[in-house]
């Protein structure tokens, strides 16, 4: 019983194909997925940008802006402690509301 056979063939060549395939089709979806992230880091803005305010617009003393909205005529600006600003266009405070 000396049969000469390898104890581990080798695979057949459609086994390899398949590995390489796999291999390969792996080494893709990696840089793939390095490509996604890298423009995702690169390229998502870093916060929000508020537009400046007109130099014609004074905010009281202690205010900051929170969110300004430009209508026409007018300005709107919501600040940092509740308030709802209505000015308009030549810069003048029309409107002081309160949010509760």
């Amino acid at each position: 019983m000396s049969d000469m056979m390898p104890s581990d063939p080798a695979p057949p060549p459609e086994v390899r194909f398949l590995k390489l395939l796999t291999t390969t089709l792996a080494g893709v979806m990696i840089v793939g997925l390095v490509t996604i992230i890298g423009l995702l880091v690169t390229r998502l803005p870093k916060g929000p940008v508020l537009p400046d305010l007109p130099a014609r617009i004074v905010l009281p003393e202690g205010v900051k802006a929170e969110t300004v909205t430009f209508g026409k005529g007018f300005t709107v600006v919501v600040s940092d402690a509740g308030r709802v600003l209505v000015y308009r266009a030549d810069g003048a405070l029309v409107q002081d509301v309160p949010l509760d």
